[in-house]
């Protein structure tokens, strides 16, 4: 990580940190960036928890939103935080491997399709053609809608921290996408690896 360990917390750091702690058993790591800016990081924790357990979309939609967020930065740590919590809710790995290695995923539910085809849009384009919102608004409901771009923004932002202070991958995890080796990206931009 290009951050080091905070040595000495101030009161607010540590009121953070142990709510943190409270609420996921430790401090993950992009939560050792957001102990810098504890109100911001305090905000990002709750928006983060309430797009991941309590939002209107079902946990398997959840998790989706989060790994088309990690895969489209290409946010290795996110991705493999949660590529197995995805599979666990129910999404086919298959699909997830084949998204991985930045293949159609061939998703087979159609919610996750409808999802996919939703977040790609805004996510490269960054606008929904009318077409894919009213399909998305009829399967998934209004509410969930806006929580589907709450999601997106909310683990776009982490995906964003995550690759600015290049936090570490977790230990005995592998990058998860080809042509990504540690930070340094083909073609482009060079980190630390």
């Amino acid at each position: 990580m290009r951050l080091g360990p905070l040595t000495d917390m101030s009161p607010e750091q540590t009121e953070l940190h142990d709510r943190i702690v409270a609420r996921r058993g430790t401090v993950p790591g992009p939560f050792q960036v957001w102990l810098r800016s504890p109100r911001l990081g305090d905000l990002a924790e709750e928006t983060g928890t309430y797009c991941l357990r309590e939002s209107a979309l079902p946990p398997r939609l959840r998790e989706l939103c989060l790994l088309l967020a990690a895969r489209h930065f290409e946010a290795q740590h996110s991705w493999n935080a949660h590529v197995d919590k995805g599979v666990e809710a129910g999404i086919d790995r298959a699909a997830l491997l084949r998204l991985a290695r930045g293949q159609e995923p061939e998703f087979t539910a159609e919610d996750e399709r409808v999802l996919y085809r939703f977040a790609t849009e805004i996510l490269d384009e960054h606008f929904v053609c009318d077409e894919t919102f009213a399909a998305a608004r009829e399967l998934l409901g209004e509410r969930e809608l806006v929580d589907v771009v709450g999601a997106l923004g909310t683990f776009s932002m982490f995906a964003m921290l995550l690759n600015t202070f290049e936090v570490d991958l977790q230990p005995g995890c592998e990058p998860p996408f080809p042509g990504i080796e540690g930070y340094r990206r083909v073609g482009g931009r060079d980190g630390a690896v």
